[in-house]
């Protein structure tokens, strides 16, 4: 059965406020969920000229609109494959060249089956960047870099998200993941 777009929806919000905010993986999440300034789109397309297209259009809204902070993309199909998703984050970052984008706006990638080159697939690691579907987050380069400003040592905060999700332990993190799931 097909999850409906609310609950796909629903189950990234929880997430955004779970793990990313509630485990504080990304200290300037926060303020930009309690002023609800996240778009949250799901793509249901399957091709990979359609996704783009839907982030081309997405980029587009970004620049017109300072209202919306960041986006979430969520493709629930067609990249349910990490390889694949991994293929689409590529070409996502060369779309965001392509249309002149860059240095203003950067992706970052999430998925279920989220895995650092290198590291096994049960490293609780993964986990800070595993989400309920796959994502492509939109994000404005300006806003983190103000963000940054008030942080000491910022090149510090993916080892402590890692360390962090390895003392929570695999059992835990998978646990928090699938909490979220609405369906």
């Amino acid at each position: 059965m097909r999850n409906s777009d609310e609950s796909i929806i629903e189950s990234c919000r929880l997430w955004v406020l779970k793990v990313i905010v509630g485990l504080n993986f990304c200290p300037f999440a926060k303020p930009v969920v309690e002023t609800n300034r996240v778009s949250y789109k799901v793509i249901n397309e399957r091709s990979l000229a359609h996704c783009l297209m839907a982030l081309s259009d997405e980029l587009s809204a970004l620049s017109a609109d300072e209202g919306v902070e960041t986006s979430l993309l969520i493709y629930p199909h067609g990249f349910e494959s990490f390889d694949d998703y991994l293929e689409l984050v590529e070409v996502a970052d060369a779309l965001l060249v392509d249309e002149g984008y860059e240095g203003t706006f950067q992706l970052a990638s999430f998925h279920p089956d989220y895995c650092f080159d290198g590291q096994q697939d049960d490293d609780a690691a993964n986990y800070t960047n595993r989400s309920p579907y796959p994502i492509l987050h939109i994000l404005r380069e300006a806003s983190i870099e103000k963000a940054l400003e008030s942080v000491a040592n910022p090149e510090k905060i993916p080892n402590r998200n890692i360390e962090f999700a390895r003392a929570k332990g695999l059992v835990q993190m998978q646990a928090l993941l699938k909490a979220c799931r609405t369906e």
